[in-house]
């Protein structure tokens, strides 16, 4: 009986070698913030994003991917077409560093290994988790720092279309809204519960952010057979 399960266990992890074709690449463009100050605009980058993408093509259909990407969100209330928020006139920067982990769904088969062009929009989905600085308002409306971070947990939800340019390149646009269980990212709820009588906004509803750019992967890896899933 054990030879026979180490039998079945040696073909199992074989078929899964003999099927693995992985991406690594790039992410290069922007991010916008959405919340309790600035701007509520759902997609104007305003501050540059960069990071890294890794992805284990499991399927024809269906990938899965982790990123890690930093950038810094900004807030202008000048910038927002509220009257009250230019009145107000607050404005935040901080910075962020997220790491991201979930599936990527095509619309239509993209097999690598097939000859010729091909494209195809997709999904993608699963769970982030951002580091930032804290800070908060003062009663002067002065941006101020905790000296503390915390990590905002979301749920980002990514649209994107991709093609092959070349045997081992592939390039993608999408843009992506994180949703966090988080209203700390602006300072207008701050971290520390003895400066939660300087919470402002909309305390029901948590922070977006969104990340628009492109994505440039290499492919390699042995050819995969896919009929196990």
């Amino acid at each position: 009986m054990r030879y026979l399960i180490l039998i079945f266990t040696s073909i199992f992890f074989m078929q899964i070698t003999n099927a693995q074709i992985y991406e690594v690449g790039i992410f290069a463009g922007g991010s916008n913030f959405i919340g309790d100050v600035g701007a509520t605009n759902y997609i104007s980058p305003n501050q540059v994003a960069i990071g890294g993408i890794f992805k284990w093509n499991r399927s024809p259909r269906h990938s899965f991917r982790a990123s890690i990407i930093f950038s810094d969100l900004e807030g202008v209330d000048g910038k927002s077409d509220d009257p009250r928020r230019v009145q107000r006139g607050y404005q935040f920067n901080t910075s962020i560093l997220e790491i991201s982990a979930g599936m990527e769904f095509t619309f239509w088969d993209f097999d690598l290994h097939t000859t010729g062009i091909k494209g195809t929009p997709y999904l993608y989905t699963g769970i982030s988790v951002a580091n930032h600085d804290n800070y908060y308002f003062t009663q002067n409306g002065q941006y101020t720092s905790e000296d503390t971070s915390s990590w905002a947990y979301g749920i980002p939800m990514v649209l994107g279309y991709k093609t092959n340019i070349s045997n081992h390149l592939v390039l993608a646009a999408e843009i992506g809204a994180r949703y966090t269980f988080s209203d700390e990212l602006d300072g207008s709820v701050p971290d520390n519960e003895f400066r939660e009588q300087l919470s402002f906004g909309n305390t029901n509803s948590n922070d977006w952010y969104v990340f628009t750019g492109i994505t440039l992967t290499y492919t390699f890896g042995r050819r995969p057979c896919y009929c196990g899933f």
